[in-house]
């Protein structure tokens, strides 16, 4: 059985693929469990600066396993602890993507849809091909997505969040976009290639200020603006005392490319 997650790493960018496209990379059970150990693995990298989490075949990820999900139905509990143990896991699954310490960027090639959508939401960044869709559209099911609903309403707009939510409908690329969903569209077959330099230019930066940069952004986000000040001027102040820092100001100033440890 092939591996449910591919890792491929090279100039301090690890590739994460989904690889079950014969299930339009479902989040059953067993690759849930598959991506988090990938990422706790990733979380333990100091090597690694960047994460791109991709997707073989038509789909990015088509949500969590109906098929899964139906079999346990037949459990004496109509399936009511499989089920809690499947969101619980999968929502401690998508906290790790922004409480890792190097930023995610999803790659988006196809459709992404309920708990699929929501892992394109816990990303820090995304790009999408033009030919990408996205829609929280269990509610088609009678099944409102209230757990994706939880990055959703943090990465879109609450109204936008909302109309997906109840109307079950898609949205394009250029719709994600325009809602702040995704950072980037390109053509499919540019895809990996924006995606990669997205992501070298961001390994390219000091990885000490990215990794204090990214815990900061997720922090304040969870503050109010007096609160969010403070813990924001905390990072500056540990962030201007690395040595590496210093360096990086004092060749600015000297008009030559810094040279960090």
């Amino acid at each position: 059985m092939p591996d449910l997650i591919q890792r491929q790493d090279s100039d301090h960018i690890a590739r994460l693929v989904l690889n079950s496209p014969q299930n339009y990379n479902a989040l059953s059970t067993q690759m849930i469990e598959a991506l988090a150990q990938a990422l706790r693995q990733i979380g333990d990298d100091d090597s690694v600066r960047v994460v791109v989490l991709a997707a073989q075949g038509k789909a990015f990820c088509a949500g969590h396993d109906l098929r899964q999900m139906q079999s346990a139905r037949g459990d004496v509990d109509d399936g009511a602890a499989a089920f809690a143990d499947l969101f619980d896991a999968c929502a401690r699954m998508m906290q790790m993507i922004p409480a890792l310490p190097q930023p995610v960027i999803a790659e988006v090639q196809g459709i992404a849809t309920a708990a699929g959508c929501q892992l394109v939401a816990s990303c820090d960044l995304a790009v999408a091909a033009e030919t990408a869709r996205f829609g929280v559209n269990g509610v088609n099911i009678g099944l409102f997505c209230a757990t994706p609903m939880v990055p959703l309403t943090r990465a879109v707009p609450p109204k936008a969040a909302f109309e997906m939510l109840t109307t079950g409908e898609f949205i394009d690329a250029a719709r994600a976009l325009q809602l702040g969903l995704v950072n980037r569209v390109t053509a499919p077959d540019a895809l990996t290639d924006t995606t990669m330099q997205m992501a070298a230019t961001i390994a390219s930066k000091l990885p000490a200020a990215i990794r204090l940069g990214k815990r900061a952004f997720h922090d304040q986000l969870r503050l109010g603006t007096a609160d969010a000040y403070a813990t924001a001027g905390q990072t500056m102040c540990q962030n201007i005392l690395l040595p590496d820092t210093a360096e990086g100001m004092a060749a600015f100033l000297e008009k030559r490319p810094p040279s960090w440890s």
